[in-house]
């Protein structure tokens, strides 16, 4: 976590997987690396583009915790991004920046919005009865582009808790 500041020391999570698609409504796959755009999102990804919910991330212990239930899916099959674990996504306060890697190339992204609204059920709500993205997934918008990768380490700064807050929260 940085305050302020702070250096950079201990990470706070990791990357575990990133996932892509080329259109909407699909699942995503994963891939080894992605290229991260300033204000766009992932190059090549369906969700990229000038808008608030650039990069969707969804913490990896919340889809171990579903799988337990009886759930069989993969990384990518919540359409999520970016899969971290040692990071619990749905606790982290809008305006949050997430930096991936170290170095003055490390990309940044910022949070922008917690869960969403789902208007068509997914093949997992209709296995399952439910699905965690709308309730556990947090989106964000590219700050810095770069490269990021499989286990890149993951540091959290939060905002000034006096700033103006400005929130999307869906239920």
């Amino acid at each position: 976590m940085i305050q302020g500041d702070e250096q950079m020391s201990k990470a706070d999570g990791s990357i575990r997987a990133i996932c892509t698609s080329e259109k909407r409504g699909t699942e995503k796959k994963e891939v080894d690396s992605a290229v991260l755009i300033k204000g766009e999102g992932i190059k090549g990804d369906a969700h990229a583009g000038k808008w608030h919910r650039q990069v969707s991330l969804l913490s990896g212990s919340r889809i171990d915790d579903f799988i337990r239930r009886g759930a069989e899916v993969t990384s990518g099959a919540f359409g999520e991004n970016i899969i971290l674990d040692g990071i619990d996504c749905i606790l982290l306060p809008v305006g949050t920046t997430v930096t991936i890697g170290e170095g003055d190339e490390a990309p940044i992204l910022k949070i922008t919005q917690k869960g969403k609204e789902c208007h068509t059920h997914c093949q997992i709500y209709k296995r399952m009865g439910e699905c965690i993205m709308p309730r556990q997934g947090i989106f964000t918008e590219v700050l810095k582009g770069g490269t990021i990768k499989k286990n890149d380490p993951v540091y959290l700064s939060y905002p000034d808790p006096g700033r103006p807050f400005r929130a999307a929260i869906v239920i």
